[in-house]
């Protein structure tokens, strides 16, 4: 497959998000056509080449607390057995079909919204909880799983460079496509982390090049997907149960 960009959803969504790096001194508001497959919050400065050490790069570094709690206080309350792979899986296959309103957004948005993550993100990134109502959603999808699945280190994040980074941070990034392994990619067929636009999850490797995902945000819904192996950036490896 291609790594050209999928503008998957019909029409231009125009964003406006605060990046709020405080430990830059900057505040401005970022307009953008929204593709529908893209991380829902503005790039923010010292994020790191994938591979390269986390002080070295460009984006992600500058900004504290990035990544955001990889278990906020009440994610996954009641959880104690740590499910497998497999076993994550069958919840985010469990949504295949499901879509967005009109607005944009999904109930994969409400529940972040809801969630330790939305408040933690602000206090990161600027703006305001209501931001993520309409904003891209593959990231919080990924993050729904982990919550409802029970998953251990997995983190959780609307912005897809952030939550890659902290992937690198913990020593948990790699590029082999593991069942299970959270998988990020650049449809421009970048390999540094600032260059990641989407988020799935993969489901297996099938030999040929490809992989199969299981993916929010993508034609506007959760879909199964085949994407090229030339389009991934990196892989996030989360705790499984053997």
């Amino acid at each position: 497959m291609s790594a050209a960009p999928r503008l998957e959803r019909s029409g231009a969504r125009i964003t406006a998000a605060l990046s709020g790096i405080a430990a830059a001194g900057l505040a401005a508001f970022i307009f953008a056509a929204d593709p529908a497959e893209a991380s829902s919050l503005p790039a923010q400065a010292g994020r790191a080449p994938v591979g390269a050490p986390s002080t070295q790069g460009r984006q992600v570094t500058q900004v504290t607390g990035r990544g955001l709690d990889a278990d906020p206080q009440g994610s996954d309350k009641g959880r104690q057995q740590v499910p497998t792979a497999a076993e994550a899986l069958k919840v985010a296959l469990s949504q295949v079909g499901t879509t967005e309103n009109a607005a944009g957004g999904s109930k994969f948005n409400q529940w972040f919204m809801a969630s330790p993550y939305a408040k933690i993100g602000v206090a990161r990134d600027g703006g305001s909880i209501s931001d993520y109502a309409d904003a891209s959603w593959c990231d919080m999808f990924v993050t729904w799983v982990g919550a409802q699945a029970g998953i251990k280190g997995l983190g959780g994040d609307a912005f897809t460079p952030a939550h890659a980074q902290w992937f690198h941070d913990q020593g948990r990034w790699g590029s082999v496509p593991k069942p299970g392994a959270v998988v990020f990619f650049s449809w421009n067929g970048g390999k540094d982390i600032d260059s990641i636009d989407h988020v799935g999850l993969v489901i297996k490797d099938n030999g040929d090049g490809t992989i199969q995902t299981v993916e929010g945000n993508t034609d506007d819904a959760v879909k199964v997907r085949t994407r090229s192996k030339d389009s991934v950036v990196g892989y996030g490896y989360p705790e499984y149960a053997q």
